[in-house]
């Protein structure tokens, strides 16, 4: 075998080597994206329930400051800049500005079906819920959250927000009571 063809059969090897190793890569990135992304989704899906259980505890918190409003009915209005002006109703900073906008780890949140009641002329809230629904249901999370005054946090397993589904402890695991 000459030198021209021992050099040619040794870029052959690599070359074919170097094939087999990029097939390999993309074999094993094939593997690993969709169980990335389902960590991703999990995670999501943890902040989601904890970020819902915060904002529970949090409109307690903030009936029990301003008991002649009740509840909020705005992630706005439990958000606020500590240090800026004192809290008010309209502005308690009892929550961070991630969930004051409504958007936090690729979930959406906001407060509604408020039930309100007129005392001396002053609304007072007195029933909210809370939801928390994928931004693209199958990317940044699978199921939606919701959860109430009364604190027990539930899930909808498609996605949005008609909850049945009953989250167990800090456990996202999908199982129902």
């Amino acid at each position: 075998m000459t030198k021209q063809n021992k050099v040619i059969l040794i870029v052959a090897i690599v070359a074919g080597g170097g094939v087999a190793l990029v097939t390999l890569l993309l074999i094993l990135a094939t593997l690993a994206i969709p169980a990335t992304q389902a960590v991703i989704r999990h995670g999501n899906e943890t902040s989601a329930v904890n970020s819902i259980k915060l904002l529970v505890t949090e409109e307690n918190n903030y009936a029990t400051t301003y008991p002649s409003h009740g509840f909020s009915c705005s992630l706005s209005e439990l958000g606020g800049h500590p240090g800026a002006e004192p809290p008010t109703p309209e502005s308690a900073q009892m929550i961070g500005d991630d969930l004051a906008s409504g958007h936090k780890a690729g979930y959406t949140y906001a407060i509604d079906k408020c039930v309100k009641v007129t005392i001396k002329g002053q609304d007072r809230v007195t029933s909210y819920e809370l939801t928390a629904v994928p931004n693209a249901v199958g990317h940044t999370g699978n199921r939606g959250f919701c959860s109430d005054e009364n604190g027990q946090v539930r899930f909808d397993p498609k996605g949005g927000t008609d909850c049945t589904g009953i989250v167990e402890d800090l456990s996202v695991t999908g199982k129902t009571n």
